[in-house]
């Protein structure tokens, strides 16, 4: 039996704060060039004004089962279209708010990205880090599932270049983006 993506399991596990995403916090983004699902290449650190990135372990594919077994199984895996579909829904209200850019960021090719948000209407575009370019200048916080190196789901608010706003672990998925929304209205 496949799964259903846009569903999230009522008893997934809540992701603990392991640490690994402290150190970015008031970091500067570096100048790495990523493919985009619009054609586009992408650097975050040449993006102009309040950016905010959204990083998932990778979508699943519909018809097709999970990577592993025991995927459900592990903290802050599934929920990636849930994750996708939050920050769709919510895009218009994070402009009015002052956010220039949203992007959803994995290592899942761009090619295979391209389905997932033409898929879900996306209103912004993926960008793909599939060599670990990104996560690894950034040390980014990973785990490893069949033989791939994944990131864990973390949401970064950039100003002009530097995190100013880590949202790290995100539970559940589907609320990161109302996350950011209740964090731009508090501090604006």
């Amino acid at each position: 039996m496949t799964p259903d993506f846009n569903a999230l399991p009522t008893d997934l596990p809540v992701p603990e704060d392991d640490g690994a995403a402290r150190h970015l916090a008031g970091t500067r983004v570096p100048d790495i060039s990523l493919e985009a699902t619009d054609g586009s290449r992408v650097s975050l650190a040449r993006l102009a004004g309040r950016s905010v990135v959204y990083a998932y372990p990778r979508t699943g594919e519909p018809g097709q089962p999970n990577l592993v077994d025991d995927w459900d199984a592990i903290p802050g895996a599934r929920g990636c279209t849930p994750q996708a579909c939050e920050f769709r829904d919510h895009h218009a209200e994070l402009v009015r708010r002052g956010v220039a850019h949203v992007h959803g960021l994995s290592t899942q090719t761009s090619a295979y990205q391209r389905g997932v948000a033409t898929r879900l209407h996306l209103p912004f575009s993926l960008i793909a880090d599939p060599h670990g370019a990104l996560t690894q200048a950034m040390r980014l916080p990973t785990f490893a599932a069949g033989g791939l190196t994944l990131l864990r789901r973390l949401t970064l608010v950039l100003d002009d270049r530097r995190v100013t706003q880590v949202f790290y672990p995100v539970f559940p998925p589907d609320q990161s983006a109302r996350q950011v929304l209740d964090w731009l209205d508090g501090t604006g």
